[in-house]
């Protein structure tokens, strides 16, 4: 199904909907789990986003489920069209997002198979599209507490009921994004450990 950004009736909206949504990165291309599946196209006034948005439920709940970098991993993180996937997926009533990421620790407290879910973030990228603003519309963002602590501590909890016996839940750390797709200089990943950033990506 393809649906334009701009104009989506009633009796679309009711079809083309979701609560959550599921950004999926390295390693991360599909849900199994997701029933009553379909996929959409969305157009937007930022470009095409980088996949097809997949629709289903889980355990009752509406999710769609977005892979950050297409399939097949065609997109370097450079190439990610950010804009139209988060436009899209607010397009779709999406109110919630979960964006997955396998990344590199900077600690040695967070070990290979660990979760860390981040409070803070850091952003160096360089030249990526990180705004909606601009062109004309002026505004100014608080950006002081980035990421959501109510779906941080569902996923903690989450985490914790399901028991996993292979590494660790981290509920806070900074994450601290680079422009890729090159791994981090030994100098450099120094300088983040200074900033007291926990993982990199």
């Amino acid at each position: 199904m393809t649906i334009s950004s701009v104009e989506k009736s009633a009796a679309v909206s009711a079809l083309v909907s979701a609560d959550i949504a599921i950004i999926g990165g390295s390693g991360l291309y599909q849900m199994q789990d997701l029933t009553n599946k379909h996929s959409v196209s969305i157009s937007t006034p930022y470009g095409t986003p980088s996949d097809d948005i997949v629709l289903g439920e889980l355990n009752g709940v509406k999710v769609a489920f977005l892979t950050r970098h297409g399939q097949g991993h065609k997109l370097t993180p450079s190439e990610v069209p950010y804009r139209a996937n988060i436009y899209a997926l607010k397009n779709l009533g999406v109110r919630y997002v979960i964006s997955v990421s396998a990344v590199g620790s900077l600690r040695e407290a967070l070990k290979p198979l660990d979760m860390v879910i981040p409070d803070q973030m850091i952003d160096m990228t360089k030249y990526r599209n990180s705004s909606f603003f601009g062109e004309g519309a002026v505004a100014h963002v608080a950006m002081a507490d980035p990421l959501c602590p109510k779906v941080a501590d569902i996923l903690t909890r989450a985490y914790t009921q399901a028991q996993i016996a292979e590494g660790q839940c981290h509920a806070k750390a900074t994450y601290i994004c680079i422009e890729g797709p090159q791994f981090s200089t030994r100098a450099e990943s120094h300088w983040y450990r200074q900033m007291n950033t926990g993982t990199a990506k």
